[in-house]
């Protein structure tokens, strides 16, 4: 289960980094590079809002004090982490929404974060009853 704290930690550090990157973009912005390095701004901040949810449901499911499947910890961790990331390759890239490699990238994310969720849900109701 410590693999919880290890994503939450690395969705902590991708929440400072996308913070700091999204604040140098609007207080010192350099002509020729943030209209083409950072082209959709708002997806970006969804990125971040992202990386904290994600953070707070590693750390959550970690403190709740029950033991979890490995596998769907790892599955959450995981998940947790590369989710967000789709939002900060779009933020990069103005056509990632027509890429293949992208699409396949977010559908597997996304498939590994449910099986974790599942996971870990299951364990919580059987926990329960």
């Amino acid at each position: 289960m410590q693999i919880l704290l290890i994503g939450a930690v690395a969705c902590m550090a991708a929440l400072i980094l996308s913070a700091w990157l999204m604040t140098f973009a609007r207080w010192f912005p350099i002509k020729g590079i943030d209209e083409t390095f950072l082209v959709d701004y708002k997806t970006m901040i969804r990125a971040h809002i992202d990386y904290a949810l994600m953070a707070l449901f590693n750390l959550g499911f970690y403190g709740i004090g029950i033991d979890l499947p490995v596998f769907a910890c790892w599955c959450v961790a995981i998940g947790g982490f590369t989710n967000p990331t789709v939002f900060v390759v779009a933020a990069f890239d103005p056509d990632f929404w027509n890429k293949t490699k992208w699409k396949v990238y977010s559908a597997i994310s996304f498939i590994i974060t449910t099986i974790g969720f599942v996971g870990v849900g299951i364990s919580l109701l059987q926990h329960a009853l």
